[in-house]
């Protein structure tokens, strides 16, 4: 990725802080959240999201997970391309996280799935290994989060309370990003398979 990115990386990062902003008043909501759990299998992880809540606590467990991931990629990644995306997710789950939090979306447990996947980014020593096993996680992460952002435009048409406009003009941003950010990691992942 060359820096041309960088201001529109800028521009999305505001555009998603401002759209989300203006939905602060879903915060008021929180408090009659339940506990979010992420799911174990994957007949239940189906990225469904019929509303913008379910929309939020879809994409706040893969965030968080991401989040603590590309940390440590952004120390372990040896490949300039992994080590280069490891840095922009790490900028772009910080973003995401902290709005959902401000929100008041409640963060979920680590189910078993993302304890495996943390713990064996934590162990697989820096190389190629570690480069595919971070990338693949990205990968998945992203096509998870961009068939949910995509599920829940297609479910919230036409819905006309604002928090579920200014869940859509989050979505909107977001898959984006997430189609972008599927695209590089397969593109990356090719490259440490050749």
């Amino acid at each position: 990725m060359d820096n041309q990115q960088q201001p529109r990386r800028n521009f999305i990062k505001k555009s998603f802080l401002s759209t989300l902003a203006v939905g602060t008043g879903i915060s008021i909501l929180a408090p009659s959240m339940q506990s979010f759990t992420t799911f174990e299998d994957d007949e239940e992880n189906d990225p469904n999201a019929k509303n913008e809540k379910e929309f939020r606590m879809g994409v706040i467990g893969p965030a968080e997970l991401s989040l603590v991931t590309s940390k440590i990629a952004t120390e372990k990644a040896s490949q300039k391309n992994a080590k280069e995306f490891a840095g922009f997710e790490l900028t772009e789950a910080i973003a995401v996280t902290t709005v959902l939090k401000d929100l008041g979306t409640p963060i979920p447990p680590m189910d078993a799935k993302a304890k495996a996947m943390l713990e064996k980014i934590k162990n697989t020593p820096p190389g190629n290994e570690f480069d595919k096993t971070y990338i693949k996680a990205q990968l998945e992460n992203h096509e998870f989060l961009r068939d949910l952002a995509q599920d829940y435009l297609n479910n919230s048409k036409g819905k006309t309370a604002v928090a579920e406009s200014q869940g859509r003009h989050l979505a909107t941003l977001a898959l984006a990003t997430f189609k972008e950010h599927v695209a590089i990691t397969q593109r990356i992942l090719s490259e440490l398979n050749a």
